[in-house]
């Protein structure tokens, strides 16, 4: 299992990054990226920390980690400078919150993350065909969410996915202990966004194939 979207108490998340490792760790997962939620008013302060804290552990655990961001609530016009400013900070996995149904996401926020360089779009809501056909063409990726509330819309990322090409992952947005899901059980999830077993083996080679190109 890789998890590309997960949250520590640097943010809104229940564990310290190194004890979120660990349980992943402990879990089997092959790789953790942390993406806590940043804006203006934190990237310098929780980048850095995360960027030390994957040196610090990454010699003495067998699971990959790389730090990043979620961009958060922010308005459309200032992703993209977030997202470069993430970059230069250390990002190695930069993840923009999408028009999730269940929270007052700003419109335009799909397609502004989508001209930004950033690695996954999260939980996109009803995404529409250009904003995914831009997400195919750029290489970025479209989230399939265990997390509840924001995974009401998996149906909908999955067929348009199929239909523009768009790239999927299967991220778990883990905030506690108890989000880090099986492997088996995330295939249910992508079984149950209408995905098959072809496109499952996909998902899992897209994420081994992201963090490879990510990790030192």
């Amino acid at each position: 299992m890789i998890d590309l979207h997960t949250h520590t108490i640097f943010s809104d998340g229940a564990l310290l990054p190194a004890e979120l490792a660990r349980r992943a760790e402990d879990k089997g997962y092959g790789a953790l990226a942390f993406t806590d939620h940043v804006d203006g008013s934190n990237l310098d302060f929780v980048l850095p920390r995360l960027v030390r804290v994957c040196e610090e552990l990454r010699p003495e655990m067998a699971i990959t980690l790389l730090p990043g961001v979620e961009i958060t609530h922010v308005p459309p016009a200032l992703i993209a400078s977030l997202a470069t400013r993430a970059r230069d900070l250390g990002a190695r996995i930069i993840v923009v919150h999408g028009e999730t149904i269940v929270e007052p996401v700003c419109p335009g926020t799909n397609r502004a993350a989508l001209a930004a360089d950033i690695d996954i779009l999260a939980h996109p809501g009803l995404i529409d065909g250009a904003a995914a056909a831009l997400a195919a063409e750029r290489g970025i990726f479209l989230e399939i969410t265990t997390r509840r509330g924001h995974s009401l819309t998996n149906g909908h990322v999955a067929r348009i996915a199929r239909e523009t090409g768009a790239r999927l992952l299967v991220n778990n947005d883990a905030h506690a202990p108890g989000d880090l899901v099986s492997l088996a059980f995330a295939e249910q999830v992508a079984r149950g966004a209408g995905l098959d077993g072809a496109e499952w083996e996909l998902i899992r080679d897209h994420a081994r194939r992201l963090v490879a190109s990510r990790r030192d």
